[in-house]
């Protein structure tokens, strides 16, 4: 026990007196100190700590090569503390402000990673995303002999498959809540943004089943139009998907509309 006792003695007073070195950097006036001990900081994985040391060397030198990499470094700390607003922040200012510099590619990539992880699940807002997938595309336009242009092409058809989620969740959404015309709208939206879609044949059906929906509960001088569309819709999907689950279901919607297309032309 009294050897436990002596331990955390030492152990506090290397604590206070390693506190008490940090906070004389900080408010000492030599600069070229305070970059050596945030180098030395930075090292050993101290992020945060160094970040207070590099801003002062930035505001204190901008323009200087001590200046360049604590402003990269401030980016790059707040990046491994997975604070990726702040990191995302300060490495897109730092390609605007040093375009030319060596770590200006790494700077760029990295705050597109930001973006990448600030992109919520699907299911919410995904305007994130969009920055995100902006973010990737900007740095293969500037650099696209980089080596990481692959890495962001993957990235990019995840980040894009949140956006294809979160599009068909609304068609499904509109459908259950028997929103017919908004059903048909978004499907309609959906298949034109995403022809290739692994969700299109479920679109379709959805496309289908409630334009028809939306004809039986229209008024009489919009029926006709709509019937015409449904039959359409109709022949679009079993032409691309003449062996779906879904194609009972449709055809007998199709006999129906069919049926009312006769009647109107009958005079029925």
């Amino acid at each position: 026990m009294k050897h436990l006792q002596i331990s955390l003695i030492i152990l506090t007073t290397l604590l206070l007196t390693a506190c008490s070195g940090y906070n004389r950097v900080v408010k000492s006036d030599d600069y070229a100190k305070k970059f050596e001990f945030a180098n030395e900081l930075y090292a050993k994985k101290q992020y945060l700590r160094s970040v207070t040391l590099y801003e002062q060397i930035y505001q204190r030198m901008p323009k200087s090569g001590e200046g360049e990499l604590a402003y990269y470094r401030i980016g790059k700390a707040y990046f491994e503390e997975k604070d990726f607003t702040m990191g995302g922040y300060y490495l897109t200012s730092f390609t605007q402000r040093f375009p030319f510099s060596p770590k200006a590619a790494d700077a760029q990539f990295s705050a597109a990673i930001c973006a990448v992880n600030n992109s919520p699940d699907y299911t919410n807002d995904q305007n994130d995303t969009e920055v995100a997938i902006n973010a990737l595309q900007t740095f293969i336009n500037t650099y696209p002999t980089s080596e990481l242009v692959d890495s962001c092409n993957r990235i990019m058809d995840q980040m894009r498959l949140k956006l294809e989620l979160k599009d068909f969740e609304s068609v499904r959404l509109y459908a259950k809540t028997e929103n017919f015309r908004a059903a048909v709208v978004s499907a309609q939206s959906f298949l034109d943004n995403y022809p290739l879609s692994k969700f299109k044949e479920e679109a379709v059906y959805l496309l289908v089943k409630n334009s028809y929906l939306l004809t039986i509960n229209s008024i009489e001088n919009k029926k006709m139009e709509r019937i015409e569309q449904t039959i359409e819709r109709y022949r679009t999907f079993v032409t691309e998907f003449p062996n779906s689950k879904f194609k009972n279901e449709l055809t007998q919607i199709n006999d129906k509309m069919n049926k009312e297309l006769q009647n109107f032309n009958s005079g029925k």
